[in-house]
């Protein structure tokens, strides 16, 4: 199940001082960016990737639970991802997030419902607003993944461990923010996504792209979502007979679908960018996701 819905029904001016800061942040980012820049940063994050003890080995994570196609299978057999959001103003969410949306005044009620049933849910946006408020409704449920941005993530530190975000402390502050919480999985997004689920932290540093447009984090956690359920099924096979497949040892099914989420994205994130390069919008990074999963993991 992923949660994530709007609150926010007021209108700004288009001259207001946080559009112009997200203008100006946008120019920045833009800034000085080529090919040669491009192809040089992602082979520096390799380099650096390799060498990071806490790297996750994201690509033999996607490898080892993305289901093989088979013929003999029908629809439904691969999981069910159940999407809950939108509202007036805010359908895009949910939109690029699973290519649909709910509207409710119930979301409190159906995540109790979902954790009473052990069924999985990621939990973004304005949901981890709820959670921030209502921190009960997924404390110590070890099927919950939160996905924060940088300030819902700082909102949560506040609130949970009574401080204020240290990023030099960034390992130790996750593991003891997902403690505080019950164990609860959380990816924190970021340059490199983090990732902690109160007893290891695992980072994935794969260069994505420059091009930092609205509407990624809705691919990850809906990305997230469907890995998670691959995950579960993934352990639950390789539990009853192991196979040649497994390139990863199992573990937590929330990590691994937090880890191969986050692979995914980022792989076609940078492969978007390379076509489009400064026009390039979520729904390229979109087109791109069956490409880069089929180039971790070929269908045949």
């Amino acid at each position: 199940m992923f949660v994530k819905y709007g609150m926010n029904s007021g209108f700004s001016s288009l001259a207001s001082p946080a559009v112009l800061r997200r203008q100006q942040f946008l120019i920045k980012s833009l800034g000085g960016y080529s090919d040669i820049t491009h192809q040089k940063r992602m082979e520096a994050v390799k380099c650096l990737s390799g060498g990071a003890s806490l790297e996750a080995d994201a690509e033999n994570v996607l490898r080892a639970i993305t289901p093989s196609l088979d013929p003999t299978r029908h629809k439904g057999q691969a999981g069910k991802i159940a999407v809950i959001g939108g509202c007036r103003e805010y359908t895009g969410a949910p939109y690029f997030a699973a290519i649909s949306a709910l509207k409710i005044e119930c979301v409190s009620k159906i995540m109790t419902h979902a954790r009473q049933s052990n069924v999985p849910m990621v939990v973004d946006g304005d949901g981890l607003f709820l959670v921030t408020n209502s921190v009960e409704l997924v404390s110590g449920y070890p099927l919950a993944v939160l996905t924060p941005n940088v300030n819902e993530y700082k909102r949560l530190v506040q609130k949970v461990l009574g401080c204020e975000v240290n990023d030099q402390e960034a390992h130790g502050e996750l593991l003891s923010l997902s403690k505080g919480m019950g164990c609860v999985t959380i990816l924190r997004k970021g340059k490199s996504d983090l990732i902690s689920d109160g007893e290891i932290v695992q980072s994935v540093g794969i260069y994505g792209s420059p091009r930092r447009c609205g509407g990624q984090g809705d691919i990850l956690s809906g990305s997230v979502g469907v890995f998670l359920s691959w995950a579960r099924q993934h352990i639950l096979a390789t539990e009853r007979k192991p196979t040649v497949r497994d390139h990863y040892s199992p573990t937590n099914p929330t990590v691994l679908g937090c880890i191969a989420g986050s692979a995914l994205l980022r792989k076609a994130a940078s492969l978007a960018f390379e076509h489009k390069k400064r026009s390039t919008l979520t729904t390229d990074i979109i087109e791109c996701l069956g490409q880069s999963l089929e180039a971790i993991c070929p269908a045949s």
